[in-house]
């Protein structure tokens, strides 16, 4: 508190704005815990920067962003987004983010590096605190085998980003330890130097170990969500053009994001189900319901049903409910329209409804996915955000992605796979 006092108390700008005091006091404690005066210290240091022009001042837009996320709790509007810390890490959560980039390329190696850090450091966390070499979340540490699965499955998430940066193979696998030592050692290369984002988004509500996984992997999933709502944009795009075959490839490379990630879901399901039911309590009003990005995709595909689209879900995202309520146009309309309309035909159709098979197969798949892993965690227990929790999920995971193509239904046989 000193340090934030002195801060305070003298002419300092944002730039020496002590983050690192403020980190060790949210995490000595938990942010549902920190002290009330320490909250209104840094409610007054939100006052003394939302004075200065924002207009292409870094320093004063981290802190401004940093403070709202450790200020959700204090201001009464805690929610998935800050939870998630998604506008410091540039991830879509509101009204004024920005257009998808004109570059698709850089986009993806953009999102790529992202994801590959968040797993780095999830996995440089586990290492640490199995060597005792931090104090961070020091409650209900998993033990030797549990970090050896983590990192094995951690390594193998974030394989098919690094195989799309060129840089499959840059480090050793001898070892599930030695291998997530060297992906953290490879991530520090594809960071920003001196850019503290990732840092400054790990603000865990309590002190259990299992919650830093938790909070990287659903960042995760917005990482790659935000990328699929992207490839979906641009698949529109192409279908309602003059070369509408080409939207296969966008398709195709939609597909491609969300099946590789499947290792994010084992990686999830080796969180100690007594840990995240300690945390979680702590959560209230915070829950995936709230994803944007999933909304997004789910909405970009065909328009949703009424009851749907006035369902908890997307009255949860009004931003992506209106944009649905103004038309905003959709790959199974998009398609629909170039047959109709004699622009995409003979093996272009036929390669262009196999890839929106294939995608809405791997999204099924995963809707699947996360209603087995919140079973196991929740069981029949009521969800955080104001839902009934997994009979939601049940309910909703069987609704069909396209209307235009149809996949086939799942085997008994499917499951979580390796790690589960």
């Amino acid at each position: 508190m000193r340090a934030l006092t002195r801060w305070l108390s003298g002419p300092a700008g944002p730039q020496s704005f002590p983050y690192s005091a403020v980190l060790e006091e949210f995490h000595r404690v938990g942010k549902h815990f920190v002290e009330k005066k320490f909250l209104a210290l840094l409610d007054q240091a939100r006052a003394r920067v939302s004075g200065l022009p924002a207009a292409g001042d870094e320093p004063a837009r981290l802190l401004t962003d940093f403070l709202d996320v450790a200020l959700d709790k204090w201001d009464g509007r805690y929610d998935y987004r800050s939870y998630l810390a998604l506008r410091l890490l540039r991830l879509p959560c509101g009204l004024d983010d920005p257009p998808p980039a004109a570059e698709a390329a850089a986009a993806r190696r953009a999102r790529d590096r992202l994801l590959v850090r968040l797993v780095a450091d999830t996995l440089a966390f586990e290492l640490a605190a199995a060597a005792g070499t931090t104090e961070l979340l020091p409650q209900r540490r998993p033990g030797p085998m549990v970090v050896t699965k983590r990192c094995r499955l951690g390594v193998r998430a974030a394989a098919p980003a690094l195989t799309r940066l060129g840089l499959a193979g840059a480090f050793g696998t001898d070892g599930p330890a030695t291998a997530a030592a060297g992906l953290h050692a490879l991530a520090r290369y594809l960071a920003i130097p001196g850019d503290p984002r990732l840092r400054l988004s790990m603000l865990p509500v309590h002190v259990t170990h299992d919650e830093y996984l938790f909070i990287r992997v659903l960042q995760g999933y917005e990482c790659l969500f935000a990328g699929v709502a992207d490839e979906l944009r641009w698949a529109i795009g192409v279908l309602a053009g003059d070369t509408p075959g080409s939207a296969a490839d966008r398709l195709g490379y939609a597909g491609d994001l969300l099946g590789a990630a499947g290792p994010l879901f084992s990686l999830l399901a080796t969180m100690q189900p007594d840990s995240f039911r300690t945390f979680r309590q702590y959560t209230e009003g915070a829950s995936a319901i709230q994803s944007r990005s999933y909304k997004l995709v789910e909405s970009l595909c065909r328009t949703p049903e009424p009851d749907r689209l006035d369902s908890v879900a997307y009255r949860s995202v009004p931003e992506v409910r209106a944009r649905v309520r103004g038309g905003q146009p959709t790959v199974d309309q998009a398609y629909r329209s170039a047959v109709s309309e004699g622009r995409l035909d003979g093996l272009d159709r036929a390669l262009v409804a196999r890839r929106m098979a294939g995608f809405a197969e791997t999204l099924a798949q995963w809707r699947r996915t996360h209603h087995r892993v919140a079973v196991r965690m929740l069981g029949t227990r009521p969800g955080t955000g104001y839902t009934e929790g997994t009979p939601y999920l049940a309910a909703v995971s069987g609704a069909p992605v396209f209307t235009t193509v149809t996949i086939d239904p799942p085997s008994d046989s499917q499951s979580l796979g390796d790690g589960a």
